[in-house]
């Protein structure tokens, strides 16, 4: 069974751009020349951004930082964003042109991390990356003139994931407050895809990122981690024990994602932890679908991102 029936006709273009292929260590070094080449052939956006580096963690190399800062003197809320690429893929400069479209259309400072990749650099290097940008943010304030009050965290796919993680790593140890996290089909669940998956959907994942893909992804972040301690949920965000306390949440998906049955469980864990919680899912998306910015369902989305960042962010 295809589920390209129930696919948005106008993402028929995207999903036939993209070949069947399988993700190997061997093959990994094209797929990564290829995914940038294919971003890098997107227009600019008219905002220029500069670049800065927070300390790493202990023992850890400087982390690259893509700061995208609108014109002006006032006190701004602020965005970390985390790029997506299945844990294995991409660059903050391949991702530039949505943190810019975000600082142009809000007036709020963009802080966008080149956190290092799987399989070179295993959990929990990436995550520690993120959570490191976002105490350099924090410690920063001032400098940048954001107000740290307002300070949210965003990312699609693996970058959704990992944004899931740092807000959990900054709960659990006392780390910067949040003013929110803006999911877009977040990657939280390591066990999507492969033999101890919790969901059997056969509409979702046929498309774009597969469970064969994903299980590369994963497997290539996991490295020789047991997932066995108390930081599975920094791994892996959907094993947490509880999500209470973290910040208010807007998770954003497609019903033919294969993330989808993962995203709607952690929104429901959300809720019941007392968190506040928007969640919509776009008819006929696939993972990505966004790409396609002329669509109409590309174009709603676009409208839903902006809005509930200004409403995380308190700027509404």
């Amino acid at each position: 069974m295809t589920s390209r029936p129930l696919v948005d006709p106008e993402l028929y273009p995207l999903i036939d751009s993209v070949p069947d292929f399988a993700l190997t260590r061997d093959n990994l070094p094209a797929i990564r020349a290829l995914s940038d080449g294919r971003l890098d052939h997107l227009p600019d956006v008219p905002l220029a951004y500069r670049r800065a580096e927070a300390p790493g963690a202990a023992g850890a190399p400087a982390v690259p930082l893509l700061v995208f800062a609108p014109e002006g003197e006032r006190r701004r809320p602020a965005m970390l964003y985390i790029h997506g690429g299945g844990m294995v893929m991409g660059t903050a400069h391949g991702f530039r042109r949505g943190p810019a479209l975000t600082a142009l259309a809000l007036d709020m400072l963009v802080v966008s991390v080149d956190y290092r990749l799987a399989p070179e650099t295993p959990f929990p290097g990436p995550q520690e990356d993120c959570y490191a940008a976002l105490c350099w943010l924090t410690d920063q304030a001032e400098a940048l003139g954001i107000d740290p009050a307002r300070i949210l965290i965003a990312g699609e796919s693996a970058g959704g994931g990992l944004a899931a993680a740092v807000a959990q790593m900054a709960r659990d140890r006392g780390g910067p407050a949040l003013a929110g996290q803006l999911l877009t089909y977040p990657m939280l669940d390591h066990r999507t895809g492969g033999p101890a998956c919790v969901w059997r959907n056969p509409v979702c994942g046929e498309f774009m990122w597969t469970a064969a893909r994903n299980q590369f992804g994963w497997d290539a972040l996991r490295g020789d981690y047991a997932v066995d301690d108390a930081r599975r949920g920094w791994f892996s965000p959907a094993l947490a024990d509880t999500l209470a306390g973290l910040p208010p949440t807007v998770l954003l998906t497609g019903s033919l994602d294969l993330f989808f049955d993962e995203n709607i469980d952690y929104a429901r864990r959300l809720v019941a932890a007392g968190v506040p919680v928007e969640f919509t899912s776009y008819a006929g998306a696939v993972h990505g679908f966004q790409m396609m910015a002329g669509s109409r369902v590309a174009k709603a989305y676009a409208r839903d991102y902006l809005d509930a960042a200004r409403r995380l962010a308190g700027m509404v």
